[in-house]
Formats: C-alpha cells, sequence, structure tokens
C-alpha cells in the first residue's frame, strides 16, 4: 500500500474569491469548482493540490498565537526568489503583512480570508 498526500485544504467562507487569489500567487490552475469547493493544482499536475472548502462559520486565527484565541492548525510555506517582491505582490493581490516577523529570511502574512501563510527564502 502507498500513501501520498493528495493535497490540502483551506476552510472559508467565499472558496471562489480565496481560491482565486491563491491561482494568482501560485501560478496555478484550476482543476474544479462548485459552489462549495475549489481545487487547484500546479500545471500539468493535479496532485497534490490546493482545496478550498465551504465553512460558512469560519474563524480566522490570532498571530502571533495568545491562549484562549484560536489557534493556528497549520498554514503554507511558500519558497520565493525575492522575499521583497514576492511580498509586495502578495499584498497587492489582497495579502496582509503581518505586524510581528519572527525571521529575517521568512514573511508572515494573511490571506484575504485570514489564514497564516510564509514567504521565505531557499536555505531560510
Amino acid at each position: 500500500m502507498t500513501t501520498t498526500l493528495g493535497g490540502y485544504v483551506l476552510g472559508t467562507p467565499d472558496p471562489s474569491a480565496l481560491a482565486d487569489f491563491y491561482r494568482a500567487l501560485l501560478g496555478w490552475e484550476e482543476i474544479e469548482r462548485d459552489p462549495a469547493w475549489v481545487r487547484l493544482g500546479e500545471p500539468g499536475r493535479e496532485r497534490p493540490g490546493l482545496g478550498f472548502q465551504l465553512e460558512a462559520d469560519h474563524t480566522a486565527p490570532v498571530w502571533p498565537q495568545r491562549p484562549g484565541t484560536q489557534q493556528m492548525q497549520a498554514h503554507l510555506d511558500l519558497q520565493v526568489d525575492d522575499l521583497e517582491a514576492e511580498t509586495e505582490r502578495a499584498c497587492a493581490l489582497g495579502a496582509t503583512l503581518e505586524a510581528y516577523q519572527p525571521q529575517k529570511d521568512v514573511r508572515v502574512l494573511r490571506d484575504p480570508h485570514g489564514h497564516p501563510f510564509c514567504l521565505f527564502l531557499p536555505g531560510a
């Protein structure tokens, strides 16, 4: 038996809008879409993919974490070759840069629905 990662799914109140953000950010292709579900994949590859599932009551996590608040369970790490340029581009697409930045060669941002993600340079 073989087990492989088929994808990663983000809960969101608007799967289409969040998928459009990540499609523009990553340059990935849309594999499937309906009102409650969208899946993206790298060009020429369906898996692993990035999915967006309808969660009408989605609550974004707090960053940095604090006891008694919604905790971040996972986040995406996206490797880039130009940290400043890609941070600016992500923000132009609708991301927000977090005030707290724990590392020099990493940028913590939030997507338009509040999911934290990191941009990082090779070797970081």
